[in-house]
């Protein structure tokens, strides 16, 4: 019981510095451009995470030692770096752009749908849809109608267009990573996946952006927030806390991370929230929740709920 208590903890912390990376994003853009942001964060993250892969490779002890072996698995730990470091990079930048324009807590709650995005791909290449995610899909976009339609705008807001793009490409993200997670090092992969997000951005801040040694100087601490804290410190705490919870609590935890978004945009940087827009966060988190329920319990209670007397609950999950 200890044990499930300190993961949940460390979930809970991890749900909360996700939730104030988006201030500490935000916070970056009165400094830097969003490709200076993201290549000197993303180089500190996979800094940050070198540690790690020698913890991992002590606590985790391999039966397979042969050279061969080894040699497969640094292809493959290669290929899973590059193509996840590339569905990041993708994500990152139109995010980290976007929220020049846009507030961090808004940020967070539309950044928050790549939970329901990762099925409705999945969906795309043949995998059926369960009643609750599309039931969450539904939920989703009346939370996006009341939190970004803007009658004065004339419809939504071009950026919180883009944060919803960078949703979807966080969802491929997530695919891209389960498709290489089995038998990886998840160290090694993350950490070169923030190596590449960094030399993605490079040439991209050198040719596009024009940044100086003092605005690097003074948004040191939104930085090291965005890299060393999020990539590195809750990166850790999410392994730890995941050992010992169940997946599904794990991710309702993790769902958090919006909640905290508004939280600390609304402390740290006083945004605040019309009455509209506070309904739609309470619609957005209530589809992420319901995308996380497991299906069979979820089939079951709908079942009781409309089933006709004397109709039995497996007819109506059929």
């Amino acid at each position: 019981m200890d044990r499930k208590i300190l993961s949940n903890v460390a979930l809970f912390l991890t749900a909360l510095i996700w939730g104030v990376s988006f201030v500490a994003q935000k916070e970056g853009m009165k400094y830097l451009d969003p490709f200076s942001f993201n290549c000197v964060r993303s180089f500190l993250g996979g800094i940050s995470l070198i540690p790690l892969i020698f913890i991992y490779k002590i606590t985790h002890t391999t039966e397979q030692k042969h050279r061969e072996f080894k040699h497969k698995q640094h292809i493959l730990i290669a290929q899973a770096g590059v193509s996840c470091g590339a569905a990041l990079f993708t994500a990152m930048s139109i995010q980290q752009y976007a929220m020049i324009y846009s507030d961090a807590g808004k940020a967070g709650f539309i950044t928050s749908l790549y939970i329901i995005f990762v099925p409705a791909i999945m969906a795309f290449f043949g995998q059926k849809l369960n009643r609750n995610i599309k039931i969450s899909i539904g939920l989703a976009l009346v939370g996006l109608y009341l939190l970004c339609f803007k009658n004065t705008t004339g419809g939504f807001n071009f950026y919180d267009g883009m944060l919803l793009v960078g949703a979807f490409f966080y969802g491929v993200h997530i695919i891209v990573v389960n498709y290489f997670s089995t038998h990886l090092n998840p160290t090694k992969v993350s950490c070169l996946q923030f190596f590449v997000v960094g030399i993605l951005s490079l040439p991209l801040m050198i040719i596009f952006e024009t940044p100086d040694l003092q605005s690097f100087i003074d948004c040191r601490v939104p930085i090291f927030y965005a890299g060393v804290v999020t990539c590195g410190i809750a990166y850790t705490l999410q392994i730890l806390g995941q050992k010992n919870t169940p997946p599904a609590v794990a991710s309702l935890i993790l769902c958090l991370e919006s909640v905290f978004a508004v939280l600390g945009g609304c402390i740290i940087l006083h945004e605040t929230l019309s009455v509209k827009e506070i309904f739609g966060c309470i619609f957005m988190i209530c589809a992420v929740v319901i995308s996380q329920i497991q299906v069979k319990y979820f089939n079951k209670g709908l079942g009781q709920l409309f089933r006709q007397e004397g109709e039995p609950i497996e007819d109506f999950d059929r």
